[in-house]
């Protein structure tokens, strides 16, 4: 069974965006970048959602969860994080920069992009669900701005809840189709290498396609900024928590923990230098 439901989860009436300490927050760049970049991709979320929904199809438990929580939490990031961003930086026409995304991003989430089996494809989730937790909170900690640590915080546990529903769902599969170690540490070194995807890059050239048109063009300069959010994300690591949660559905004793740990860590190291 997945772990109980919060009795209550938050909402954006909870987030006082009069509280904003501008001072704190209008003039770093890279956390522009960060905000915007992730309200893009959470506010597209429904897109992935379908898809999950679909490949699960017959499954009503898991069926149940993704289309009342997962996608409704999802969303609600991504509503969260754009008011964050209208708040801050109303100059930025956050609508017009999103649709140029949605229209690229929406031809990245297909059916057959997914892993090749359901026991895959959650551990390829909690892969995604632990860097998104990672990026969060390295947002929480990168920022001395009240409401914008808020509302990181409270994103990055609701990831970190997410982890672990698609967790246990993946060990029903696992057990399920009876796969073995060496095909989920496949798919746990692909997808973590896969953390600074595509999704990302799409979302950094389209807000700066408005934010700031005359250096969307130059590779460099997008490389730059996606540089520079993955510097943000490395400097405020806990890399001991990070490798815990991606090794957990590989389930290993003690020993073997041990001896794996190093090429993890190696692997990580280098998503996060790219």
């Amino acid at each position: 069974m997945p772990p109980r439901q919060q009795r209550t989860h938050w909402s954006i009436d909870d987030i006082d965006f009069s509280r904003i300490d501008l001072e704190r927050v209008r003039a770093d760049e890279n956390l522009f970048y960060m905000v915007a970049c992730a309200s893009f991709i959470e506010s597209g979320s429904d897109l992935y959602t379908t898809n999950l929904i679909e490949y699960y199809r017959g499954d009503a438990e898991v069926e149940h969860w993704l289309r009342t929580r997962w996608e409704q939490e999802e969303l609600q990031h991504g509503r969260a994080l754009r008011a964050y961003v209208q708040h801050v930086w109303p100059e930025f026409d956050w609508e017009r920069a999103f649709n140029g995304f949605l229209a690229e991003y929406s031809g990245y989430c297909k059916v057959e992009l997914l892993e090749p089996t359901r026991a895959q494809e959650l551990a390829a989730r909690c892969v995604v669900e632990t860097g998104t937790a990672t990026y969060y909170r390295a947002i929480e900690r990168a920022t001395d701005e009240p409401v914008l640590k808020q509302l990181a915080g409270l994103i990055a546990s609701d990831e970190v809840n997410h982890y672990k529903h698609f967790y246990q769902y993946f060990r029903r599969y696992r057990s399920q189709e009876g796969i073995g170690r060496t095909r989920v540490l496949g798919t746990l070194g692909r997808r973590t290498l896969e953390l600074k995807s595509e999704d990302a890059d799409c979302a950094i050239r389209h807000v700066m396609n408005v934010h700031a048109p005359a250096q969307a063009g130059d590779p460099a300069r997008v490389r730059e900024v996606a540089s520079h959010l993955s510097r943000t994300v490395r400097s405020h690591l806990r890399p001991e928590t990070t490798i815990k949660m991606i090794m957990r559905p590989l389930e290993l004793p003690r020993l073997l923990q041990g001896m794996i740990e190093f090429p993890i860590r190696q692997l990580m190291h280098r998503v996060f230098l790219r």
